[in-house]
């Protein structure tokens, strides 16, 4: 087994964070990455927090929710790319979600979405593909 893989497996972020403001659907999400062998998950619910959780400690990957409650979750994709970053956005609008421009060519997942689309973005985000 290589060093930094997992079951045979690439290697996987250490740590994800999860951008998503219903509750039910981010801890799908934390659960379903946790069982991957991903050691941390953190879910936030609005960009505010999201900010601040990148500020304090930048997570190896990230799910954004395109559409949040009250906003889009633009600003932390701007945050996130600038730090070179990975992320995939997450939409329940089908591949046809307006994003901006700058983002046109970023992954993104439908909602809900298999455990082996979402195993895939991840190890994409590693530079190996499963």
């Amino acid at each position: 087994m290589e060093p930094g893989s997992f079951n045979g497996f690439p290697a996987l972020p250490t740590d994800v964070l999860i951008v998503e403001d219903d509750p039910i659907i981010a801890l799908d999400f934390e659960d379903t990455i946790l069982g991957f062998g991903v050691r941390s998950v953190r879910s936030v619910g609005n960009v505010a927090t999201a900010l601040a959780a990148i500020a304090a400690r930048p997570p190896d990957f990230a799910l954004l929710d395109v559409a949040l409650a009250r906003e889009k979750s633009f600003a932390v994709a701007e945050q996130l790319d600038a730090m070179k970053i990975p992320f995939v956005f997450v939409t329940g609008y089908g591949g046809g979600a307006c994003v901006p421009t700058a983002f046109a060519d970023r992954p993104r997942l439908g909602k809900p979405c298999s455990s082996e689309a979402l195993q895939a973005a991840l190890r994409r985000a590693t530079g190996s593909e499963a």
